[in-house]
């Protein structure tokens, strides 16, 4: 461990890197009664990010599910297929969506025609979609964890002076102390980041879910290296502002699980209007024009000034895609007078032709389970009858 320790202190926390020129990890200790950040530190949000995953089971199991029974929560019934070992096989153990030739040799395989493999492959991928219960947890852990930590991060910062004049941030940096309150408000952000990226391959995946592990990459280092370098300052103001719209999208999206349409789009518009202002605006106008600006008043240019710039930076690209994303959505909301799809749409993208052919498959199902048995059809128009007079419309999943 101390070679390792080493190590590391000779090719990764060299004082060069991360620390402005002239300032050393020795003058990082402090004096006595001081606490100053040690990359030492960050070690406490692994087993932190595992208690979050527990925590999470347990929430969801005792708090979210039945929390969504209550507001009608109901998750949808897809028309089932009809058992066909080979298709079966190939779905599980190749590839969901067959290319032309593989359709061509399952047809022959099967002795179905080509439109009854598609449908088959077509319905076989909705069996595996998330359902709306387990969309409505998910929802509901990230709204419960995201204003605990808004509450809690303007309960420490209101008082802080850099909330109110960012030229705050760079007096006497970097040796500033670090209050017991700002460090775990620090940790506990970094630890739930970790957990949804060691968790991101079982959550629900979406169209952006590359976009989302850049996301969570990002934002760990970000959070890593800013109190690793004393920008803890900065830092929370990033995460602050952050949080300030994130749970109005998950409460946006928990009303619209369980079909409270009303509540969803007042809830969805509100968090358009402070996602517009945060995310653009104040973000770009306060917190990277005081690392890109201001920090130039006292300290010149060195690695980590560009290291955690173009951290910023990259954020503020993805805030200006899933801005892009959102305005798309209002704007077919306003003009055309509905949503007519998620522009994160919990399906893969080549899912997307599903939800335009679902009546018709659901109709041709329903005549080939008629020719087997008059009970069984019976069941199957039950089925269609509830699915159509309860049309599924979704909401944005943008943040």
């Amino acid at each position: 461990m101390d070679r390792l320790m080493g190590a590391l202190d000779q090719w990764l926390w060299r004082h060069e890197y991360w620390l402005p020129p002239g300032i050393t990890w020795e003058d990082m200790q402090g004096q006595e009664g001081a606490w100053y950040p040690r990359p030492r530190d960050l070690l406490v949000s692994l087993p932190m990010a595992l208690g979050f995953i527990a925590l999470r089971c347990v929430f969801e199991r005792f708090v979210a599910l039945p929390l969504g029974r209550r507001l009608g929560v109901c998750s949808r019934t897809w028309v089932p297929v009809r058992p066909v070992p080979p298709l079966e096989a190939f779905y599980t153990q190749q590839n969901h969506q067959p290319s032309q030739n593989e359709i061509l040799r399952l047809t022959k395989q099967c002795d179905l025609t080509q439109r009854q493999v598609l449908t088959w492959f077509r319905r076989r991928r909705n069996l595996d979609r998330p359902n709306y219960t387990r969309k409505f947890c998910e929802a509901c852990w990230r709204f419960a964890f995201y204003m605990l930590a808004f509450s809690a991060g303007l309960a420490v910062m209101i008082d802080a002076p850099w909330f109110w004049d960012q030229r705050e941030c760079w007096n006497g940096y970097p040796l500033q102390t670090i209050s017991e309150a700002h460090y775990w408000y620090y940790m506990t952000e970094l630890a739930f980041y970790w957990s949804l990226l060691l968790c991101v391959s079982v959550d629900i995946k979406r169209k952006d879910f590359k976009e989302q592990i850049v996301h969570h990459i990002a934002t760990i280092s970000l959070l890593g290296f800013s109190y690793c370098s004393n920008y803890v300052r900065v830092g929370t103001l990033v995460m602050l502002v952050h949080d300030t719209s994130d749970f109005l999208l998950e409460s946006a999206k928990m009303f619209n699980y369980a079909k409270w349409r009303k509540t969803c789009d007042s809830l969805f518009f509100i968090f358009t209007l402070v996602f517009l202002v945060t995310r653009l605006l104040v973000f770009p106008s306060k917190v990277i024009y005081t690392t890109l600006v201001l920090s130039m008043e006292v300290f010149t240019p060195f690695f980590g000034y560009y290291f955690f710039n173009a951290l910023l930076l990259v954020l503020q690209a993805l805030h200006v895609f899933w801005a892009w994303l959102i305005l798309r959505m209002v704007y077919k909301f306003m003009f055309k007078g509905m949503i007519e799809r998620d522009e994160r749409s919990d399906v893969e993208s080549g899912d997307d032709d599903d939800g335009n052919d679902e009546e018709e498959e659901e109709e041709e199902w329903g005549r080939e389970k008629r020719k087997d048995s008059l009970s069984e059809s019976l069941d199957v128009f039950t089925q269609l009858t509830s699915q159509r007079s309860s049309p599924s419309n979704r909401m944005p999943n943008s943040r």
